[in-house]
């Protein structure tokens, strides 16, 4: 019961630290509901049995995003929730491009609960582009994404078929909503 507690107090500390940030999509909903549906998806995946997952996956973008050092992560929640948002935390001080290649090349060396934020962020994030894509997202932009994703899980697959089937369908929603609508003659 205790650490059902610190993972309320991780929501409460992500909410604070992610106040001003918005989500890229047309609706610019609060970042929080990202964290929480990556939260989600991990405590779907788990059955709810690893409330340090779900901690860490509530606070996977705390470093890249909002500088949050990984000491302060350590001392309120724990080296191992410390440790599995450094594996997830991209070095934001290499270009986009360059990190986008490295999570496809780092993806099959991932621990396991890495790779599980990984796919529950995949997730999320490709919903977005089939439900609530970024109004200066092309189409094409928005498929290069999906594209690139799906290597990223490539390299995951085999940590939760349950979390891959949702990824899964997630692609075929977003591809489905880019596709040109079949004639009816």
């Amino acid at each position: 019961m205790k650490e059902w507690i610190a993972v309320l107090r991780a929501a409460d500390a992500t909410a604070r630290w992610h106040v001003h940030q918005r989500r890229k999509g047309a609706a610019q909903e609060p970042y929080i509901n990202h964290l929480l549906e990556v939260a989600s998806l991990i405590a779907d995946a788990t059955h709810g049995q690893d409330p340090e997952l779900v901690i860490a996956a509530l606070l996977h973008d705390a470093v890249e995003d909002q500088e949050v050092p990984f000491e302060l992560i350590a001392r309120e929640f724990g080296d191992r929730v410390a440790a599995i948002v450094a594996e997830v935390t991209d070095d934001k001080s290499l270009d986009k491009a360059e990190r986008k290649r490295l999570q496809v090349e780092h993806a099959p060396k991932k621990t396991e609960a890495a790779k599980l934020i990984k796919l529950a962020d995949k997730t999320s994030n490709v919903r977005a582009i089939a439900f609530a894509p970024s109004p200066d997202w092309s189409v094409r932009r928005r498929l290069e994404y999906i594209d690139w994703a799906k290597k990223v899980v490539q390299g995951l697959r085999g940590a939760s078929p349950w979390l891959e089937e949702q990824f899964d369908r997630a692609v075929e929603n977003a591809e489905r909503s880019l596709a040109v609508p079949k004639s009816r003659t």
